[in-house]
């Protein structure tokens, strides 16, 4: 018997089917289509990247591993870096020293407010209320012995990475393995290579520095020069700051980069003449001219000692070491004189605070009222 509902319902079915089909087919041919894409992305993925310079390349390297062994161009503490570029850090570095990071991190004025007002608690020994140039010069050669210390401590983690036999010396190799290890080459490699003398093939970048980290490492190389250094010698290959030889060969370093004319001292024109960068708008220019006028001020009022126009061996080795009390006491007045408002060549409370931002590097707002309601 015809039945026309059950015709209806036959071809709803078929059509259900027929669009269920329809349906993977397109999901299919869609995912063709994605793994096709994929497939020339992966491709062209592989020809756009930069041929390797040398076969015992492996991974980038990381960073962190890298500046363990490499002599770091900023040393805590000391007025320049090893690049002859100021230590812009420095007055905060002598004045908190390793509680500069909390003022880095804790941006909250009230907070550091308060820690400001412990510090000068603990600068201020007589209990006067008020900072003179001998306190403060104490308290800078005790933040300076500090950041030593702090040196001296990761100096011992860093010869264990370059010492891993654990003998108590590193010779050049075994440094040279490591430090190309840290710059992504296969340390298996190139150790097997260093082994059987062979020919390493290392970009031109990588040997300048290895060239000059080289000579660094052959000055930290105590008499008897036997090539190896322990861990002692190894802390003033990384911090030359530590030695009066190394702290010496660094000065070289600086004068030789910055002298033109070969007369191992430096005048003004050459010391403000180290390029900094181009200039390419009005505020890069702006950065130029102060960079180039904080050198001025520094050459002029602090590292020419005699203000004869020229800076010595001698007279820049005095500036650039850290432990000098002498210029640790320049250093004091210096920093008094720069918030001492009402000229009485001390620092009061008030003082400081107002004038933070140099010695903290964070500005405290509403300072005044602030520390009255502290009191």
């Amino acid at each position: 018997i015809f039945n026309p509902s059950t015709v209806i319902r036959s071809a709803n079915i078929l059509n259900k089917k027929e669009k269920m089909m329809s349906r993977q087919a397109f999901l299919c041919s869609l995912g063709s289509l994605y793994l096709f894409l994929l497939f020339v992305f992966l491709l062209m993925d592989v020809y756009a990247r930069p041929a390797n310079n040398s076969a015992l390349k492996e991974k980038p390297a990381d960073s962190k591993d890298e500046n363990e062994i490499l002599p770091p161009d900023h040393l805590n503490g000391v007025k320049m870096e090893m690049d002859g570029h100021l230590n812009k850090e420095f007055h905060q570095e002598v004045f908190l020293g390793k509680e500069m990071e909390e003022f880095e991190e804790d941006s909250e004025p009230r907070k550091n407010r308060k820690k400001l007002m412990v510090i000068f608690a603990k600068v201020d020994i007589n209990n006067d209320k008020k900072i003179g140039a001998k306190e403060m010069q104490r308290w800078i050669m005790e933040k300076t012995a500090e950041h030593f210390q702090e040196a001296v401590e990761e100096n011992k983690m860093h010869f264990r990475a370059v010492d891993p036999d654990g003998d108590g010396h590193v010779s050049w190799d075994e440094y040279k393995i490591k430090f190309l290890a840290s710059k992504g080459f296969n340390e298996k490699e190139i150790a097997e290579k260093i082994r059987n003398n062979e020919e390493l093939k290392i970009d031109e970048e990588t040997q300048e520095v290895l060239d000059n980290l080289k000579d660094r490492w052959y000055q930290a190389d105590n008499p008897p020069p036997d090539l190896l250094l322990n861990e002692e010698e190894f802390l003033s290959f990384l911090h030359p700051e530590h030695s009066r030889a190394m702290l010496k060969f660094m000065v070289k370093e600086i004068i030789r980069d910055l002298d033109q004319d070969g007369d191992k001292k430096l005048t003004l024109s050459e010391f403000i003449s180290l390029p900094v960068g181009t200039v390419e708008n009005q505020q890069a220019q702006d950065i130029d001219d102060d960079w180039v006028k904080d050198r001025r001020k520094e050459f002029q009022e602090v590292i020419d000692a005699n203000h004869d126009g020229i800076v010595t061996m001698e007279e820049l080795q005095e500036y650039m070491d850290p432990m000098n009390e002498y210029n640790a006491l320049n250093e004091a007045k210096q920093m008094i004189a720069v918030a001492d408002e009402n000229q009485n060549h001390h620092l009061e409370l008030e003082e400081i605070l107002k004038y933070s931002e140099y010695f903290t590097g964070s500005k405290l707002m509403d300072y005044a009222r602030n520390v009255h309601e502290e009191f």
